[in-house]
């Protein structure tokens, strides 16, 4: 097949250090335009990957008639009215996560995905350590699969970062606690009945830098989550079932470079002494994430239910947030 070519909104720093390397590996992506509201911002990232075009603007960019996808990694404010231009333009839209900061405001790209695909970028439902874990459960390897714990944290107290400004959309949850969200509904294959959440503001940023959440999936079927943007860097994935358990070492940021493990544990010994290793080859899910969006374009896959999907992940989102308010159960 031909190789979609991408024209990418911005340069910035999740594009350019993750998702573009991951892109050119692939032979069906091609990357033949950057723009960024700096056109020497765009110039120098176009000279760094060997992109043919920089563009300084978005609004060239998206008038570019050789362009076909548009990845907009752009900050989280600026996913919807950016995909909407990008579809107005004819363009395809792979969009960073979160969608957008509401499901309201998401809800404003639905006439637009009956034109053009429009996908959130969520990157680990690519990678082969989800994709096994989750074939394990549907095999009854754990037995029935009840209990969740998802745990996600890194550190970043800089106010000029684009996370902590609660008027654009920062934050822990809708940062990171997307993936926490995701997580529960990829490996139940279900969707949440009702949430609750406890979230610590930081008293200057005034954005949620640690969120813990409750997820009731029904049928005995529970996910609990910690997020945190100011706590020491881990993350884990722990799925258990009544036979035995499953552990994702490196669940979000799995390297490019080096194998990824999963842990397999019937629960035999004390302290995981009896989990058996599974072990997956180097690979980047980013590549793999762009290749799935191109094959879809070109027809090789049918298109999925994605906006759909981002729909369902806002209004749990939404949910959270809302209990961190009312302090109770909220339903989706």
């Amino acid at each position: 097949m031909q190789p979609v070519r991408w024209g990418i909104l911005s340069t910035a720093r999740i594009g350019r250090t993750k998702v573009v390397p991951g892109m050119l590996k692939s032979p069906l992506c091609a990357i033949a335009a950057v723009a960024s509201r700096n056109e020497a911002s765009a110039q120098d990232m176009a000279r760094e990957f060997g992109i043919p075009k920089a563009y300084g603007s978005y609004e060239a960019l998206l008038a570019d008639p050789d362009i076909e996808a548009i990845y907009n990694p752009l900050p989280n404010h600026l996913h919807v009215p950016l995909t909407l231009m990008a579809a107005a333009a004819g363009k395809h839209v792979l969009c960073e996560k979160p969608i957008a900061i509401t499901a309201q405001e998401a809800e404003q790209l639905k006439e637009a995905s009956s034109k053009v695909i429009i996908a959130e970028a969520f990157m680990v439902r690519h990678h082969p350590q989800w994709q096994h874990a989750r074939s394990l459960i549907r095999e009854g390897a754990i037995g029935e699969a009840r209990a969740i714990q998802v745990f996600f944290s890194y550190f970043n107290a800089d106010p000029s970062n684009i996370r902590n400004m609660a008027d654009i959309g920062g934050g822990g949850l809708l940062d990171i606690g997307c993936y926490a969200v995701v997580a529960g509904r990829y490996f139940f294959e279900a969707e949440p009945i009702r949430v609750m959440a406890l979230e610590d503001l930081d008293p200057i940023l005034r954005i949620d830098r640690t969120t813990s959440a409750l997820m009731d999936f029904g049928a005995g079927r529970q996910v609990t989550f910690t997020v945190s943007t100011q706590l020491v860097p881990h993350q884990r994935v722990q799925i258990f079932g009544t036979k035995g358990r499953i552990e994702i070492e490196i669940p979000f940021n799995a390297p490019p470079d080096q194998p990824t493990r999963i842990f397999l544990d019937e629960g035999a010994v004390p302290g995981s002494r009896s989990a058996r290793a599974i072990e997956f080859p180097a690979i980047d899910q980013y590549q793999l994430q762009g290749e799935a969006f191109s094959r879809i374009v070109r027809g090789a896959e049918p298109p999925g239910d994605d906006l759909d999907d981002a729909l369902a992940n806002m209004r749990i989102l939404d949910a959270l947030r809302r209990s961190t308010k009312s302090l109770t159960w909220e339903a989706i």
